[in-house]
Parts: C-alpha cells; sequence; structure tokens
C-alpha cells in the first residue's frame, strides 16, 4: 500500500508552492540581471568623461611646457622673446547647451564648436589645449582657467584648472557631473592633477 502512494505522488508532478518558489527566483535573477546590465551600460558611457578629462589634463600640462613667442621675423643678431602658460578659459561650452546631451549624444562641428574668432585662440581654449572630439559625445565639456597666467612673462602664481564633463545619461533633467581639478603651484612648472576626477551623480 506505502509504495503505491509514493508511486502515484512522485508521477503527479510539481506542487503548485514548488512552481512559485521557482518562478520567484527566476524573477528575481531577472531583476538583477537587468539591473547589472544597466549598470554597466551605464558605466561605460561614463568612461568617455573620464578619459575625456583625462585627455583634456594631458594636454593642459603639455601647454605648459611649450614656447608661445611672437609669429614675427627676428633681425639677425636680435632675439624675441619666450614665454609660457596654460591654455586660458574655454570661449564655449561643447556643445553649448545640456539639452543636446540629454537622453541623446550630440555630433560636435569640428570648427564652429572646436574654434574660436579670438586674435589669441592659441593662447586659450579648446585649440590651444589640442583637444577635440571627432566622434558622437554623451557629455558636455568645459575647460576653466582662473588666476590669470600671463602668457608673455611666463609667471605662474598658483592658477588653478577645472576640465568638467556634464551629462544627463536617463533623460530625467538631472545632470551628472565629473569634474578634474589640478592647480599649478606658484613657482612650479608643472600642474599638479587631483587624483581622480570629482563625481556627482556620475550614473545620472
Amino acid at each position: 500500500m506505502t509504495i503505491r502512494r509514493l508511486g502515484k505522488r512522485a508521477s503527479a508532478g510539481f506542487t503548485l508552492i514548488e512552481l512559485m518558489i521557482v518562478v520567484a527566483i527566476i524573477g528575481i535573477l531577472a531583476v538583477l540581471a537587468i539591473y547589472g546590465v544597466s549598470r554597466y551600460l551605464k558605466t561605460s558611457k561614463t568612461a568617455e568623461a573620464t578619459n575625456n578629462l583625462g585627455a583634456i589634463a594631458k594636454n593642459a600640462s603639455e601647454s605648459l611646457n611649450r614656447d608661445l613667442m611672437a609669429g614675427t621675423f627676428v633681425n639677425p643678431g636680435s632675439s624675441t622673446a619666450v614665454g609660457h602658460c596654460v591654455c586660458g578659459t574655454a570661449l564655449a561650452k561643447v556643445p553649448t547647451a545640456i539639452a543636446s546631451v540629454t537622453a541623446k549624444k550630440y555630433t560636435s562641428d569640428p570648427i564652429n564648436d572646436w574654434r574660436t574668432t579670438a586674435a589669441n585662440e592659441d593662447q586659450v581654449g579648446w585649440h590651444c589645449l589640442k583637444f577635440s572630439i571627432d566622434q558622437p559625445q554623451y557629455y558636455m565639456y568645459n575647460w576653466t582657467e582662473t588666476g590669470g597666467v600671463s602668457c608673455t612673462s611666463g609667471s605662474i602664481t598658483g592658477e588653478t584648472f577645472d576640465a568638467v564633463a556634464n551629462g544627463d545619461l536617463d533623460g530625467n533633467s538631472v545632470t551628472s557631473t565629473f569634474d578634474l581639478q589640478g592647480q599649478a603651484p606658484s613657482g612650479q612648472t608643472q600642474i599638479i592633477w587631483a587624483p581622480k576626477a570629482l563625481e556627482t551623480l556620475p550614473e545620472e
């Protein structure tokens, strides 16, 4: 009698409770998978910001050691002054408004976005930094120099620098910020950069 009952129970299949447990486990695994994929995609996008800020910082440091002199004829037996400076503040962000990268990718114009009509564009902004992006971008970029570097005398008196990227990956009007800060201490011929960019709401 006992053997028959066990045989009937074995052929009856899974109980409702067992099926519910399996469905619940599958649901939990699906939620974890979706969260993991979403986080991975956002992280891969934020890598754009950190990589580009690193490139801006590298170019800024190189600009400090770049010889700056007048592009005019020098008579034989005479000299021309040689100056050094770090690139001044960019005249415009790229793109100019955060709306252009709010849940969007912006394709910049190599002339209108990264160049300037300023007479001294070799001393300010993106052209001086020799920086531009030729692929669609998730972030808006800005470069700021504070302290008034003198390009003629080459004096460094504690100027500070900020390479900033702002984005809104999910389009919820909450802006993420990546800010890589640097400083050229007085009397030094190099820029000391923060170990990493300061991140505010990086996955927004």
